[in-house]
């Protein structure tokens, strides 16, 4: 399948790296899918240019900029707000001189929200009065209000300009909101709507404490939830709205400032873990008792589907014997939940140094071709380029010195990863490989228990799911037929809390005394019995390209 790589129309002008090739191309069908905002389609033909989403920036100059040595400065009109405008704020609770604060203008045609940082104006959102929206193009994402948090340790998030001045009317300056609004709760992919977290990582790093106070419909649940994942649910506090309510503007209209105000100092901690109330997950128990359990991610092969899916959330653990293809069949994962689902990784993996060589591996399985010289059907230098692109907006590597090879220097990499990248996957490739000296006193199964309690507590906090490789202990051939056992979690050198402590167990064998068989997947625990169940699965595995296929021969 022939696939081509280009920017695309939708997204690539309004990113910082806007000459990525992020949307590949079929050649033969004509479908095309933009890997980084989810833009897909058919052409008829013919290239043909996407439609821009409703409210996405025109790509002109805002009537109040100018040209100064060739650079774009942003300027604010100096003309007051006409009456009709001040009344329309006045209708929605919020007085004129929140609005002179807070610099709102009018260019005629929109309100004008500034936003700042440090004083400077980076950007501009322009909402015209019957609720349609542009910013500028090209400009820095960062919140609304980031100089309004300046030297303070608690911090309330909004989902729109509106609600933070409808705070600011309720006595909280310390107010944020969000640039874009949230997430459709469909979306697969949004990770665009989160770059001005890593934007304004440095005036976040001091807040101890941020209140969440998004809408609450189903896309505010889902910036909710993205939110607590990117800032650490050890600061976020959730605020629920009273009923009828939506946000803060409208608590405010239909209650008042001093009813929005305890709402937010009524706003209570994400549950901590390990102690809880029912209150606390009410809602997921009654999704439970409505839909049943969450299901997990297809892994890209139906076959292994029925056996093994991918949550958020989880910790697997995958063994086998050395050369038999375990990292590489977790690499092939990755590229197919990246493709399908958008997510982001972190790597951990010592024994693929150096990094470089990793890529190539990551590269060949996203292109379908053989990486290195010395191949007929070797990737072109256009589809290196595109393979090259991609990696850099999936894959973040971990490489911590020599005195930082343990779980806590690994987790606190990881954690950043979530917050800078909005990583979904974890690897630890091997556990083997990390610096396992143990305090004075404490056994070696303690001391392994404690270190799966902590990887399998970041999974589940953080919402990423981990995957723990780990080698078995040495195995003997069997007399008879020359080929090693299919090892299982307990012949992990240590403790038996690795099967134990894992959500998901994996082992990945393969014939070494003929390699033109099939690859085996040994599902070997399942915890959870909506994301799968103890099987064996079959699969091909092309050395070429580095890509595993189905055995469809196997269900006919």
């Amino acid at each position: 399948m022939t696939q081509t790589y280009s920017q695309c129309p939708e997204c690539s002008n309004a990113r910082t790296k806007s000459g990525d090739k992020c949307l590949s191309t079929n050649v033969e069908t004509g479908v095309y899918n933009c890997h980084h905002c989810g833009l897909s389609g058919k052409h008829n033909g013919q290239k043909q240019a996407a439609t821009p989403r409703a409210g996405a920036a025109s790509g002109k100059h805002a009537a109040g900029s100018q040209k100064v040595g060739g650079t774009e400065i942003l300027k604010l009109p100096e003309s007051p707000l006409p009456d009709n405008v001040v009344k329309f704020f006045m209708d929605r609770s919020i007085s004129k001189e929140i609005l002179e604060r807070n610099q709102i203008k009018f260019n005629g045609r929109e309100v004008l929200f500034p936003y700042f940082r440090n004083g400077e104006l980076l950007n501009i959102k322009y909402r015209t009065l019957d609720k349609r929206f542009r910013q500028e193009s090209g400009a820095d994402k960062i919140f609304y209000g980031l100089d309004d948090i300046v030297k303070q340790e608690v911090a309330v998030v909004v989902e729109g300009e509106f609600d933070k001045l409808a705070l600011e009317v309720a006595g909280f300056i310390n107010v944020l909101s969000v640039p874009d609004g949230a997430p459709s709760p469909t979306a697969k992919s949004y990770e665009s709507k989160f770059s001005y977290i890593q934007n304004c990582e440095e005036a976040l790093k001091d807040i101890k404490k941020f209140i969440l106070a998004v809408d609450s419909d189903a896309p505010g649940k889902k910036l909710e939830e993205e939110l607590i994942r990117r800032l650490g649910p050890e600061r976020c506090y959730i605020a629920t709205w009273p009923e009828s309510c939506k946000d803060a503007n409208d608590a405010l209209a239909k209650h008042g400032a001093s009813k929005l105000k305890k709402t937010i100092d009524d706003a209570k901690p994400v549950p901590i873990s390990g102690l809880f109330s029912i209150d606390d997950f009410s809602d997921d128990l009654l999704r439970l008792y409505n839909q049943g359990g969450q299901k997990g991610l297809t892994t890209g092969w139906h076959s292994l589907d029925v056996y093994y899916t991918i949550r958020q959330g989880e910790m697997s653990l995958a063994t086998g014997i050395p050369s038999h293809g375990k990292s590489e069949f977790i690499d092939a994962l990755m590229v197919n939940l990246a493709i399908r689902y958008d997510w982001r990784f972190a790597i951990f993996s010592p024994e693929n140094f150096p990094i470089e060589s990793h890529a190539a591996k990551l590269a060949k399985k996203f292109i379908g071709k053989p990486f290195h010289k010395g191949f007929s059907a070797r990737m072109s230098k256009d589809e290196f380029d595109a393979s090259r692109e991609w990696l850099s907006e999936y894959f973040t590597f971990i490489s911590p010195p020599d005195e930082e090879l343990t779980i806590d220097h690994i987790i606190a990499k990881a954690k950043v990863a979530v917050a800078r990248f909005g990583i979904k996957g974890l690897v630890i490739d091997p556990y083997n490989e990390i610096d396992n000296a143990r305090p004075q006193g404490l056994s070696e199964t303690e001391y392994i228990s404690k270190c799966l309690t902590k990887i399998r507590r970041f999974a589940r906090a953080y919402k990423v799911h981990v995957w723990l490789i780990a080698h078995p202990t040495k195995l003997y051939k069997d007399k008879i037929t020359g080929k090693y056992p299919v090892p299982n979690p307990y012949d992990i050198a240590g403790s038996a809390h690795f099967r134990n402590k894992a959500d998901n167990c994996i082992c990945v064998w393969r014939d070494l005394l003929d390699e033109s068989k099939s690859v085996q997947i040994h599902i070997q625990k399942v915890r959870f019995r909506e994301v799968g169940k103890p099987g064996k699965v079959e699969l091909k595995y092309n050395i070429a390209s580095g890509r595993y296929s189905e055995i469809f021969e196997r269900n006919q």
